[in-house]
């Protein structure tokens, strides 16, 4: 991408870590300071449509959504404005900021915006039997883990394709999660926007609303958080669906193909030129190996707790 639009560059464009699956760089120049994202288009789990997204959040950020403004698109570089702000902990939020995003997503569920995809949901893989066999063979470091829940992994397989889905379907970011927030004077910004798409609407709710009352594991888990982005959806003038296991079905659908998409990366051995290094895929598999089937074997009683 031609960056020149941007001004004239005060000093080297420097290299931003923290990131999982793209690359990410701050360029300062006269016109002022700008995040500029290499997009990983090499082995992504999906298409990623560019051209949508890119107007889906200028109609987003028009709409006063806090968020980076966008400022240039191309096929595998997105330019936005650079936010500061302080990074928001994997723990419980405040219950006000889980209320005000709440109301973001009602605002953005309101929007007006032309997506000609009704779906990008990736199709449900069935070869964990395959997959956990390659990784004893090759001596994978979790390999053990992964024989061992191999049913496990397949029944969640047949719970992620078989889960009614109540809709609306609606045009959402797919992808509120504490490392894709920031926090300005206590209030929430939204950032990473590159998978944003056609989704359930309870999905989109229970994804969000659970990833930000809880914290890395599922040992501390606050229902007040949870209503409060709930509540702060019905303030905004959204209408909640029905209740049920299809607000956690794209969390744990999500977090499925994750895991397969790491351990696929550790078996091919070879570090790519984007995407995340192959350190960080062996620990994604461990903490999906470990963590999905805790979450599986608990959603009843999270159910259960969630609507107290």
């Amino acid at each position: 991408m031609d960056l020149s639009p941007l001004g004239v560059p005060v000093g080297p464009m420097a290299r931003v870590h923290g990131g999982f699956a793209n690359r990410m760089y701050r360029l300062d120049t006269d016109q002022g300071s700008f995040a500029v994202k290499e997009l990983n288009l090499l082995d992504r789990r999906e298409v990623y449509r560019a051209e949508d997204v890119f107007r889906f959040e200028k109609a987003a950020f028009a709409a006063g959504v806090p968020m980076p403004e966008p400022m240039a698109v191309s096929r595998d570089t997105l330019v936005h404005r650079w936010v500061e702000g302080e990074r928001v902990p994997e723990e419980p939020v405040p219950a006000a900021y889980a209320f005000e995003i709440g109301e973001i997503l009602a605002r953005l569920h309101a929007l007006d915006v032309a997506w000609s995809h009704t779906s990008t949901e990736e199709p449900v893989s069935r070869d964990w039997p395959e997959l956990a066999a390659r990784a004893t063979d090759t001596g994978q470091p979790w390999a053990g883990e992964l024989a061992s829940q191999v049913d496990t992994f397949l029944a969640i397989a047949r719970f992620v394709d078989t889960c009614e889905r109540p809709g609306p379907v609606v045009l959402t970011h797919r992808d509120i999660q504490p490392w894709n927030l920031l926090a300005r004077e206590g209030r929430p910004v939204v950032l990473d926007w590159e998978l944003s798409g056609m989704l359930d609407l309870s999905a989109e709710l229970g994804s969000t609303a659970l990833s930000l009352a809880k914290g890395p594991g599922f040992d501390d888990i606050r229902p007040a958080v949870f209503r409060s982005v709930l509540d702060g959806y019905v303030a905004g003038g959204g209408k909640l669906p029905p209740w049920g296991p299809s607000w956690f079905v794209f969390l744990i659908g999500g977090w499925l193909g994750f895991t397969r998409w790491n351990i696929v990366r550790c078996l091919g051995g070879v570090q790519g030129s984007t995407g995340p290094e192959l350190a960080l895929s062996h620990e994604s598999v461990r903490n999906g190996v470990r963590g999905l089937p805790e979450l599986f074997g608990r959603l009843a009683e999270l159910e259960d707790l969630l609507l107290r």
